[in-house]
Parts: structure tokens; sequence; C-alpha cells
């Protein structure tokens, strides 16, 4: 039975707190792609793409008339492309090149996978396609890119990290006259999901079916508006037992997109991801939920414990409303994303070190921030480093996203625009971690990883 006062909830969701489905994303594994001659691998590449994926973006449309659900982004993830580089060789962006032409030809907004994984060192492809990542995001316009650098059970390839420091510096040199977009598409992970559907960091696992369609929701917008009609001297348990109801509902509406999508297209559906995943729009703000809370500012006092609280509360009532909740669900805090942290990082209550610490206790990591164009790859090596201590000690994903603004002055700010939105140069310390960037190797797995 349809409940009448259920329905004109959710169009009030929509229509007034920015409710939607934040992506509907195909994996698509290219396992069966491998080929000795790389551009018989590329064709092979495309052709299995185009033929799973054409209709991905007009199933999304026809889903949004029928519901009145806005879909904001259609995307694809593939199989991590190192993986074919280890059986053709050959120079790497011609897969980005393959996958840049395919997203625009099936009309997806990015499409990602360019991708190693090299928790526990480099095999065959790895070193190849991690050294091009760079030159790909340059050359291209909807690919995303990700490496796994650590892991719970193998530790933190340090080597890896020492890499990605200078990597992720050349993805913003070799893109500075498009606002550093290169190093916006690169993540760095650590228990990086086989089946995350969010951007930069999508891949499809290597343990994933042949094709599989997985659902991203997003709702921030509707906790603030739900929390902001409660008494002031509403007690915290109340305020975590409201977000669960809220969330619920909100995946309950994945449930129902993800369901119809994969029915239309054919193939299974797979996870639901619920991240309160912010915009740059106001009122969708997650640093707007922490202040309704009760933080005054979204980086000052208690912003890890309101954070920590409302991360267990949305996952508790994503998984009461769906069997098939993963990815990494949560709240995401990508600071050029959200109008909030975009407030708070300019006014200078928000810093890195204390994202760093909200990070333990969310989803998913340093994400979207813009750091001064002088910093060093053995500095941005540390932070990943950081990160991924964080990652592998509490066994929870963690991630890096940041971008050097290169030729910025310290008072200006990197303008993406869209969803990406716009970001202050925040302030990172300037002490030297060269020498333990140089030393590389491997950071043991912690005594966490004996549970076997």
């Amino acid at each position: 039975m349809l409940n009448t006062s259920d329905i004109m909830e959710t169009i009030n969701m929509i229509q007034n707190e920015n409710l939607d489905v934040r992506t509907i994303t195909m994996g698509i594994s290219l396992l069966d792609c491998a080929d000795s001659d790389i551009d018989k691998s590329c064709e092979k590449v495309y052709n299995k793409i185009y033929r799973l994926a054409k209709d991905l973006v007009k199933t999304g449309e026809n889903i949004e008339k029928k519901y009145g659900i806005p879909i904001v982004n259609k995307r694809i993830s593939v199989t991590p492309i190192a993986m074919l580089v280890a059986a053709s060789g050959g120079d790497p962006v011609k897969y980005a090149k393959t996958l840049d032409k395919v997203a625009k030809a099936v009309g997806v907004n990015f499409i990602g996978g360019y991708s190693a994984l090299v928790q526990k060192g480099f095999s065959a492809g790895d070193r190849e396609l991690i050294e091009s990542i760079p030159r790909a995001l340059a050359e291209t316009e909807f690919v995303c890119s990700s490496v796994n650098v650590g892991s719970t059970k193998a530790g933190i390839n340090m080597d890896a990290v020492k890499l990605m420091g200078r990597v992720v510096r050349d993805a913003a040199e070799l893109t500075k006259d498009r606002q550093c977009i290169g190093a916006a598409k690169l993540v760095v992970f650590c228990n990086a999901p086989e089946d995350n559907p969010f951007m930069a960091g999508a891949f499809h696992g290597p343990g994933e079916p042949d094709c599989v369609l997985n659902v991203g929701v997003s709702g921030p917008g509707v906790v603030r508006a739900v929390l902001a009609k409660m008494p002031k001297e509403a007690k915290l348990e109340e305020v975590a037992d409201v977000i669960k109801k809220t969330a619920f509902k909100i995946t309950r509406m994945g449930q129902l997109v993800g369901s119809e999508a994969s029915a239309a297209l054919g193939v299974p559906f797979g996870i639901i991801d619920l991240s309160l995943a912010p915009t740059p729009a106001i009122g969708d703000s997650v640093a707007h939920i922490l202040e309704e809370i009760g933080i005054e500012q979204c980086g000052g006092p208690g912003t890890t414990a309101a954070l920590a609280m409302l991360n267990d509360a949305v996952k508790k009532g994503g998984v009461m409303a769906s069997s098939a909740v993963g990815g990494l669900s949560g709240a995401f805090i990508p600071v050029t994303e959200d109008a909030g942290m975009i407030d708070a990082a300019r006014s200078g209550v928000l810093t890195i070190e204390k994202l760093e610490a909200m990070t333990a206790v969310c989803s998913v990591g340093l994400d979207m921030i813009v750091i001064p164009g002088d910093s060093s790859p053995e500095t941005i090596s540390a932070i990943i480093a950081d990160e991924a201590a964080i990652g592998m000690v509490n066994s929870k994903t963690t991630a890096v996203r940041v971008i050097p603004a290169i030729g910025l002055k310290d008072s200006e700010e990197l303008e993406f625009g869209g969803l990406l939105g716009s970001g202050p140069i925040m302030k990172v310390n300037t002490k030297s971690p060269a020498v333990m960037i140089e030393r590389g190797g491997r950071i043991p797995a912690p005594l966490q990883s004996l549970k076997n």
C-alpha cells in the first residue's frame, strides 16, 4: 500500500531539499579484453563497453521521467587497466584514450578504472600505468584514475606512496591551464572497495561479476532539513534516531532506482552506496548538518564527535533499508564540493589537520582539498601515508585527493564548477618528510590484520 504522506514527503525532499540519486554506475569487467596486442585489446575494450553501456544514459533518463527522481550522473567503472597493460605492454595512455572515446560515445559523465592495485607491491603493468597517469588525465576529458597503496591485510606500499606524490603533482602541473583538473580526477586509496560507484575512485574489482549496476544515493540537504526542525534541547540519541530514519527513506529510493535500472538494462543489481555526498548548492552540505547538530562552525571543537555519530546513524539506517548496502556508505567531506566546508576553510576554522582527524570516523578521506602549488612531492606522499595509516589501522577505507594549485597565490582559489565546486588554498605544514619518504619499502600490516 502506498502511503500518501510518504509520497508527499519524498516529493518535498526532491523539490526543496536537494534529494537525488547521485549516480548509477555500470561496472564492466574487461578481463576478457586482454590481448598481447594493445591495439586489439583497445578495440575489444571499446566494443564491450559500448555494447553493455549504450543504453545506460537513456535508461537513467527514463527512470527520472517515470518517478521524478533526479539522477545526476550516469557513469561507468571498469577493471583496473593495469591488469590489461600487464598482458599487452605498450603505452597505457592508449587505453585511457579508448575509455575517453567510448565514454563520449555512450554519453556518460565519467569513466573510472584507470587504476592499479599495488598495496603489497608492483606486478606487471602497475608501474607503467601509474607513471602514465598525469599524461592520461591531461589528454582525456572523462577518465578518472585511482591507485590503492595500502590495506589492513597488506600494510602500506611506501614505494607506491613515494611515486604517487610525484604523480599527483605532475597531474596538476600538466593541467594547470584547466584549474589543475588532472589532480581532481585522481584518488589514492587504502582499503579501496571493489564496488564503489563514486568517482574518482570507482573501479570494477576483479571479484565482481562481468557486468553489474551500482547506485550512489545522496541527501545531506534532507538530513539537514529534518534536524533543523528538531528542538535544540533534543538529546543526541534522538538526533541519531532521526538521522537513521531519514537515511532509511533515502536508501529505499535508491533501491527502487537500482532495481528499475537493473531490470531495464538486463544486468545484475549490485549495491547501494548510501553516502551523504554534498554539493556546492546551498543547503546540500555535510558541514551544515554538523552545525545543525550543534557545532558553531565545521572544524570547531566537537566536529569529529558529531561526524562520528552522523556516519554511524547513516549506515544503520541504510542497512535496515536494503540488503545490498556497500561501496563507501557514510558521510563524505570533500572540501571544494561542500558549501559549508568551503566557508569553514576560507575562515580558517577548518584545517587539514582537523580534516585528517575527521577522516578517522567517516567516509572517505582527505577529499578535494586545494593545497599550495609549491607543495613538494615528498609532502604530498607524506599526506597520503598519514591517511593510509588511518585506514590501515582502523580497517576502513581512506583516500587522498589533493589538488596542488600550480601558479596560484595563497589568497586565490581554484574554480572547477559543477559538482566539483571551488576551494581556497589550505595551508600545509612545511616541515620536510623527505627522509622518511626516501626510505621506501613497506610499512608492515598491523596486528589487526591477523583475523583469519
